[in-house]
């Protein structure tokens, strides 16, 4: 196995609405998951795990926990309550106050500026990121964070998974509220996300530039279902237009040609303003950072004739017989893993930072024994042999962060849903006292950071 450089990032990420609560305090505007109900499986947002009022105590557990590297959110209507105007000192203090702790108990923020939770009225005046407007209300609010925060916060991610929006997803995750969700707006939203990176991008290069900013995806292996020559093109285009497209820009700054070839055929081509292009042209990533949770397929038979390769995945998607499932279909892959590391690494021969991965259980505490999740232990031992694996193999992986690993409501609210090494005490729809208790996996993930992943 490849051993794991001195300074290697062990850690732990999270978004700002499955964390912080205090959804109404302090100024903080409305987002538009603070109007989402609960569900008979899902939570609201206005608690999570109220990170708000318990940041220290979780940040002494990271610390505990023998993590260096903690990327968090920065709420854009807690800083800036309608997404454009004023700014609210008191959000801006909050995250002073945040990072500060951070860099006091060792541990180095990295900040992601958006993570799906646009402001309400950015939302309800523009339609989200299918307009220029919020375009440029993203920008100004991006470049503010990091004229406050690049003192103390080195590493910065523009968008949560930015891949989401070349994808059906790009509806709910950009502010959309309204509309028929034709291909035009979901080209539109994939092209002005993309702008808005490029500027934040390259205002930190050209005058920040001890700073380092990557691009983030959402990676999925995708493998044909059969041997089927239309099963493997499936496979192949979906990935293209799902994932390699995106990191192409991050890394060279232009749309692949395939994909612009059919912008062309579908008269989408005009969203393509030669001006922007020049901008997004300059635009390159100190790293390259990603998710990894799972792995699936595709069957070219499923897929509807004359589907945009875009929504292959809600179609075409299968479970592989081959591989063990959780309770929500999420399948145990590390060898996907493994392939997605070396691939990246191969294709841009930049730093490549795995910043989400985990497993969601359903699991239930009886106040008083420790949670056993050897399950979970299994799942992160495996991908971390996988890492090194591809460390050994010669990929340049500079850190491993857990996905949530303190307790949190999973992405579609659900508390249930459990990736933690640290068990919260709540449900869905009862906050009960919010305790953290460590789980059985939480001592053999300190040995795993305290040894830079040789004891596993």
């Amino acid at each position: 196995m490849g051993e794991l450089k001195q300074g290697f990032f062990w850690g732990n990420s999270t978004s700002s609405m499955q964390t912080e609560g205090a959804w109404n305090e302090d100024g903080k505007g409305r987002s538009v998951y603070d109007i989402k109900k609960a569900g008979p499986n899902q939570s609201d947002w206005k608690v999570a795990i109220d990170e708000y009022h318990r940041y220290s105590e979780d940040i002494s557990l990271m610390q505990d926990l023998g993590m260096n590297f903690y990327r968090f959110q920065i709420s854009w209507s807690r800083v800036q309550p309608d997404g454009e105007g004023d700014f609210n000192q008191a959000g801006i203090d909050f995250y002073d106050r945040l990072i500060d702790e951070l860099l006091a108990k060792g541990v180095q923020p990295m900040v992601c500026l958006y993570h799906f939770d646009m402001p309400l009225a950015l939302a309800e005046k523009y339609n989200g990121f299918v307009s220029k407007k919020v375009v440029e209300a993203y920008t100004r609010f991006a470049k503010k964070m990091v004229d406050h925060f690049g003192d103390r916060v080195k590493y910065w991610l523009s968008f949560n998974e930015q891949n989401c929006f070349s994808l059906k997803f790009a509806f709910t995750s950009s502010g959309y509220l309204h509309g028929e969700e034709t291909l035009r707006e979901l080209y539109q939203i994939q092209h002005n996300t993309m702008l808005a990176h490029a500027r934040l991008a390259n205002y930190i290069h050209s005058q920040k530039p001890d700073l380092k900013i990557g691009g983030m995806l959402a990676f999925q292996e995708v493998y044909p279902a059969s041997s089927l020559p239309a099963d493997v093109e499936a496979a192949r285009k979906f990935m293209t237009f799902g994932d390699f497209n995106l990191l192409n820009v991050f890394v060279k700054g232009q749309y692949l040609p395939e994909v612009t070839s059919f912008m062309v055929q579908k008269h989408l081509d005009d969203i393509l303003e030669p001006s922007e292009l020049a901008e997004i042209a300059q635009t390159r990533s100190d790293f390259i950072s990603f998710s990894y949770y799972t792995s699936t397929t595709i069957s070219a038979a499923k897929i509807p004739i004359a589907t945009v390769p875009n929504f292959y995945g809600d179609f075409g998607a299968e479970l592989n017989p081959a591989l063990r499932t959780n309770e929500w279909g999420w399948q145990i892959d590390p060898e996907g893993f493994y392939g997605i590391l070396m691939d990246l690494y191969n294709r841009t021969n930049l730093p490549i930072f795995p910043i989400e991965n985990g497993i969601g259980m359903r699991e239930v505490w009886d106040g008083e024994h420790q949670i056993d999740d050897d399950y979970r232990i299994d799942y992160h031992r495996l991908h971390i042999q996988a890492l090194k694996r591809a460390v050994k193999d010669g990929a340049d992986v500079i850190g491993y962060l857990g996905w949530g690993l303190i307790d949190i409501p999973s992405s579609k609210g659900d508390v249930e849903k459990r990736y933690g090494l640290v068990y919260v005490n709540r449900s869905n729809h009862d906050l009960r006292d919010l305790k953290r208790v460590p789980k059985k996996s939480y001592a053999w993930f300190q040995r795993v950071t305290r040894s830079n992943g040789e004891d596993l």
